[in-house]
């Protein structure tokens, strides 16, 4: 059983400040998309590790619902491994890294543009051998702060390929929306609390716990498993996508399972609908992440479906600290990471 707690860390300090740096680096990254699509682009690669890899899932799901062009996503090594046949010129390839220095998303980005790709780094810093090795480097500079802009300059990125290449889309209002995100995203914070530490409380000791969730919030509920319980808290998870969950995951509940659910607001919500439907019948141990309880102030009802990934996203940045606060395992607690060779 738990007995040892730690404080509860409160929300980082730089929240605003590091979500108005990722914004304030959308004139420079509508530049590059416009001189990558003038130039004739054929399609996007969206490269990354762990962490790194799950922030683009947004907007891989934004892009394969809405763009004309093909979008790819995939670990780095197995990009660099796979070699892909479209890969070249008319390529734009997207790397994000936190420190910039991950083996993998560095040679990735190397051999984008040997390859004669455009290459975009997302990562803390300008100076990083990622940011260096990229046609484009977009950072937010903060240790602390890092789901948030990430999902920002994704985001970015992504609508700024969607406009200039025709695709039909609100994008005043997006810019509303992602103009208000600095004081949203932390009023969400603020109002998930209760929630993060109901779930935290009632799953600390629990031995495996089901994540589900789907489409552009799949990232969050993967990311929460791997990263977070399992990196971090050293706890069994499995994630699974809540429509192939009915295709055989949901063999293994019982009354006393775990389940974790994010529900978005985007067109795949149904698939989560129906897995909260079985939950509510077959397991008494279902904890409900659904995003229509955040307000989102000044964002536009009619794009939240476009903002809630990263919402969630970033809620699953508290409910890890709680956690952290209620198990007493502090989340930079590592036995293999940074500290052996893999």
């Amino acid at each position: 059983m738990t007995t040892a707690t730690l404080p509860l860390k409160p929300i980082t300090e730089d929240f605003k400040e590091a979500v108005a740096f990722a914004l304030s680096q959308n004139d420079v990254t509508r530049a590059f998309v416009k001189e990558v699509v003038d130039a004739g682009l054929r399609n996007v690669f969206l490269i990354g590790c762990g962490g790194s890899l799950t922030a683009s899932y947004p907007v891989h799901f934004l892009l394969e619902t809405r763009a004309a062009f093909p979008v790819f996503q995939m670990n780095s090594d197995e990009f660099n491994l796979r070699r892909p046949a479209l890969l070249g010129e008319g390529s734009l390839v997207v790397v994000s890294s936190h420190t910039g220095t991950t083996k993998e998303t560095v040679a990735a980005a190397r051999y984008a543009r040997s390859a004669g790709a455009k290459v975009a780094a997302i990562s803390r810093d300008a100076d990083s051998p990622l940011a260096q090795a990229a046609d484009l480097a977009l950072t937010y500079r903060s240790e602390d702060t890092v789901v948030a802009p990430k999902g920002v300059l994704f985001g970015q990125l992504g609508h700024a390929l969607l406009e200039f290449t025709g695709a039909q889309g609100d994008y005043a209002a997006l810019r509303t929306a992602f103009e208000a995100l600095p004081d949203a995203l932390y009023t969400m914070q603020e109002e998930g609390e209760e929630l993060a530490h109901s779930i935290a409380t009632a799953l600390a000791d629990e031995d495996m716990t089901y994540v589900l969730s789907a489409g552009p919030n799949y990232g969050a509920g993967y990311g929460f498993t791997m990263c977070y319980l399992m990196e971090m808290q050293w706890k069994h998870g499995g994630s699974f996508h809540a429509g192939e969950f009915f295709h055989g995951a949901f063999e293994m509940v019982t009354e006393d399972q775990p389940v974790i659910l994010f529900l978005g607001e985007d067109a795949t919500r149904p698939m989560a609908e129906r897995a909260k439907t079985f939950l509510d019948t077959y397991t008494r141990k279902a904890h409900y992440v659904d995003s229509r309880i955040f307000s989102l102030p000044g964002v536009p009802e009619a794009v939240r479906g476009d903002i809630t990934p990263i919402a969630l996203d970033v809620f699953v940045t508290r409910l890890a600290r709680h956690y952290e606060s209620v198990r007493g395992h502090d989340l930079d607690q590592r036995r293999y990471m940074f500290r052996v060779e893999y």
